[in-house]
């Protein structure tokens, strides 16, 4: 029903954001990725995703269109409310949920608060191929499922890199060459990050 809301930010929280706009007030759950962005803003936009239940209206407002997305996809996953897609958007950021989703990085998930190993493989299954068809954009750099990437981390992995700190490497490695450099190349030039 609602795309966006563009207004004054009259309140803004770690958990929800009042956007005024036409004399109405919207109250809007947003996440802490959102929050991040909008703090300290007088104006904003908020990318909506309205729920209707039989007891109530609410709506959920994202800083980006990516956000959104990825929302969508997953309240789409069996036993994940939109409070609990809330919540993992406020643990980790698109970027990172689509790299733990395409690396199949179970522990990165269980992580989040409220998700155990059995969630945590529910979504990997039923986002996984939801999630190889995404594309992010962050700045000028685009995230995407990209089997050289995920090569780069298997063979830093086996070279004995923790998940985390090749995972930042190849992200470098990529923001300089881009998603189409091969495993070789991201692999060497991976090593003279670390």
């Amino acid at each position: 029903m609602y795309e966006y809301i563009e207004g004054k930010l009259e309140v803004i929280n770690p958990d929800h954001a009042v956007i005024a706009t036409g004399g109405i007030g919207y109250f809007v759950n947003i996440s802490l990725n959102t929050y991040s962005v909008l703090k300290g803003l007088a104006h904003g936009k908020l990318f909506i995703h309205h729920i209707v239940r039989e007891d109530a209206e609410m709506l959920y407002g994202f800083d980006s269109e990516e956000e959104r997305l990825i929302f969508r996809a997953l309240i789409s996953v069996s036993g994940i409310g939109a409070n609990t897609a809330r919540l993992i958007l406020s643990s980790m950021s698109p970027q990172e949920f689509v790299m733990a989703i395409s690396t199949e990085d179970v522990n990165a998930l269980k992580k989040i608060k409220g998700i155990g190993a059995k969630s945590a493989q529910r979504m990997i299954v039923e986002l996984k191929d939801k999630v190889s068809k995404l594309t992010l954009n962050h700045g000028n750099i685009a995230l995407t499922h990209n089997t050289n990437q995920i090569e780069s981390l298997s063979a830093l992995a086996a070279l004995g890199f923790s998940k985390t700190v090749a995972e930042k490497a190849v992200q470098r490695v990529l923001k300089t060459m881009g998603n189409d450099a091969t495993v070789e190349r991201i692999v060497k030039e991976a090593l003279k990050i670390l």
